[in-house]
């Protein structure tokens, strides 16, 4: 029986090895590679598809479509550092500098030829050596232009992200273009124009030798300007701030929350002013065709000007407080030697304040007040504490 038993295990242990050991079981596949082991690391330009600028490349043309970034500080000893030739092009200065050692101002940052649309340039600063003294700009060194273009205006341009300082002529200049656009932008000490496109946003162009920001809609915007020209200039401003030494501080077709200021001409100028301040060491604090809740001061001349005025408040130290060529309604007008409110139309619910001259001037005065030499000249008066008057 036990040798029975060893014979039969001895079977069993066989018939096992010939199914699962037995290399005549199943077929074995080809063992020889097919070719060389495939690449299983990306490669540069799958990591980074984008073609790098260097210092080594400048100056540094761009000729066809595609992303291209700045991979260290550039410096061009003349001319222009940047070209793009090309439509469809995005410019990334990834936080580095774009300057140029030229002695006299010359040349651009960034270029772009005639014609071409699509293009962004993002994030980055462009550094001249023009600086302004309080009464004039240096000459030099650097750039005439941070960005700008050349023959026909661009279309479909966007500027983010970058500051410009000390060039000889314009910070960002992209053209009276719909729909070319600056946005989060700082443009300083430039002898030209500081920001020029259609739509600026949230930018700031100080101390410009001609307009600060000239657009089509500013919105969110300062610009200042030293010459006789203006700090913000557009057709429509909401919540800008202009400031002129001797131009017009702020001047726009519609200006709604802004504020505009000159030394010697015009605070804020509009066709339509709601909500603005405006003031004036030599003129007017506001000139507007319609001026709604505003406030104008001028130190003399009128502290509002339109030809219609509502709910707003005027003052001037020799000259008119309020000055409305057809209406002033809820209207509040201070002058030291002239006529607090005057109006050729009807004030209504106003009040006029003048210390040697004449508190309210109107045509019809109707519930208003006055203090001055005399407090109410008026055609007719009525509920203004003197009775009707013809």
């Amino acid at each position: 029986m036990k040798t029975s038993n060893a014979v039969s295990l001895v079977t069993i242990h066989v018939s096992l090895f010939t199914i699962f050991l037995a290399p005549s079981a199943f077929a074995q596949g080809n063992l020889a590679p097919p070719g060389a082991p495939a690449p299983t690391m990306k490669t540069l330009d799958q990591i980074e598809p984008r073609t790098p600028i260097k210092q080594a490349s400048l100056p540094f043309t761009i000729n066809a479509s595609g992303s291209y970034y700045v991979t260290e500080n550039l410096s061009v000893a003349s001319g222009n550092a940047i070209t793009i030739n090309a439509s469809g092009v995005t410019l990334d200065l990834t936080g580095f500098t774009i300057t140029s050692s030229s002695a006299t101002a010359a040349g651009s940052a960034v270029l772009i030829n005639s014609g071409l649309h699509d293009i962004s340039i993002l994030n980055g600063h462009i550094v001249g050596g023009v600086t302004y003294n309080g009464t004039s700009f240096s000459t030099g060194p650097g750039f005439q232009t941070g960005i700008t273009y050349t023959g026909t205006n661009p279309g479909n341009v966007r500027v983010s992200g970058v500051s410009v300082a000390g060039c000889s002529l314009t910070g960002i200049e992209l053209g009276f273009e719909y729909s070319n656009v600056v946005d989060h932008c700082t443009v300083r000490w430039v002898g030209g124009q500081g920001i020029h496109a259609g739509a600026v946003s949230d930018a700031t162009a100080y101390q410009c030798g001609s307009n600060g920001i000239n657009a089509i809609t500013a919105s969110g915007c300062y610009g200042t300007t030293t010459a006789s020209a203006r700090g913000v200039y557009s057709d429509t401003a909401v919540n800008c701030v202009g400031v002129s030494v001797s131009g017009v501080g702020l001047d726009s077709i519609t200006a709604s929350s802004c504020y505009g200021s000159s030394n010697d001409g015009t605070g804020l100028n509009a066709t339509s002013a709601e909500s603005s301040f405006g003031m004036s060491g030599g003129g007017f604090g506001i000139l507007a065709t319609n001026a709604h809740g505003c406030y104008g001061l001028s130190s003399s001349a009128q502290g509002i000007r339109a030809t219609a005025v509502s709910d707003c408040y005027g003052q001037s130290d020799v000259n008119v407080g309020v000055l409305a060529t057809n209406a002033a309604t809820n209207c509040y007008g201070k002058s030291d030697s002239s006529y607090g409110l005057s109006t050729g139309g009807t004030a209504i619910g106003c009040y006029g304040f003048s210390t040697s001259g004449t508190g309210l001037n109107a045509s019809v005065a109707i519930g208003c007040g006055g203090s001055g030499s005399p407090a109410v000249f008026a055609t007719h008066k009525y509920l203004s504490g003197i009775g009707p008057d013809s």
